[in-house]
């Protein structure tokens, strides 16, 4: 399972989330493209309460979005996913499993966090919308690549590959421009090859955003925030000064004549 995992997750954190998914509800939908599976598992992730462990791809376009939680939130979880991928026309199947054998989170891919960077390091592109376009064909996604770029200002983060000649081109900036874009990756894919699918989410997750591919020129390690000091007069010591006693100071009063 290639899960991407783009936060700064230390070694202390990543051990005490996956403990934290033992013991929860198991959701699963499956869709026949990666851009609906995307769609999906954020509509999952935004209609309840659940963690999305990630993707799962077994080829020929078949990928598995897979989420923890408790019982009541899988459950709504999957029926909200499974609704968003029946509109994208890509739903293959779903399941919901309340008590899950221990024996299933050794063996199966169910349970898994797996860290994509090292420590420190995140991604520019973080918090943007997220354009996606698959075709089916290689010519075709460089295509529609090259004219989404072209068209708006939005950056290439990644793709993705899954099987059956179906890859996705992952592109990030704000929505209008994704709109934009993806808008001219459409035509250009169609004019080239065969368009299978595309999606625009304004505003993913955290959680989202972990599972998403992300190229390793747009990873960055963080810096810390130096604060710019600019001192051109040399500081000296200065002598204190007593102050008069203001209670032992004569007090002046102003004569006033009032004239008839």
């Amino acid at each position: 399972m290639e899960t991407y995992n783009q936060s700064a997750l230390s070694n202390i954190h990543a051990p005490r989330r996956r403990d934290s998914l033992k013991d929860t509800a198991l959701g699963l939908v499956s869709t026949l493209s990666f851009p609906a599976i995307v769609g999906t598992a954020d509509m999952m992730l935004k209609s309840a309460g659940v963690h999305l462990v990630g993707y799962e791809k077994i080829g020929s376009g078949h990928c598995t979005a897979i989420v923890r939680g408790g019982i009541a939130d899988v459950r709504l979880a999957v029926e909200a996913g499974v609704q968003t991928a029946e509109q994208f026309g890509q739903l293959v199947s779903s399941l919901v499993i309340a008590r899950p054998y221990p024996n299933l989170d050794v063996i199966l891919p169910i349970n898994r966090l797996t860290r994509f960077m090292g420590d420190g390091g995140y991604s520019r592109l973080s918090n943007q919308a997220i354009g996606l376009v698959e075709t089916r064909g290689f010519p075709a996604m460089v295509g529609a690549c090259d004219a989404m770029l072209k068209a708006a200002d939005v950056q290439l983060a990644s793709y993705e590959k899954i099987g059956a000649g179906l890859c996705t081109a992952i592109i990030r900036g704000s929505v209008a421009n994704v709109a934009v874009a993806v808008e001219a990756g459409m035509f250009e894919a169609e004019r080239i090859g065969e368009l299978n699918a595309v999606m625009v989410i304004p505003r993913p997750l955290d959680e989202l955003e972990e599972t998403l591919p992300v190229a390793s020129c747009w990873m960055e390690e963080r810096q810390p925030v130096n604060i710019p000091i600019n001192i051109k007069d040399k500081i000296t010591d200065v002598e204190a000064i007593e102050l008069p006693d203001l209670a032992k100071l004569p007090v002046r009063v102003k004569e006033e004549i009032w004239s008839q």
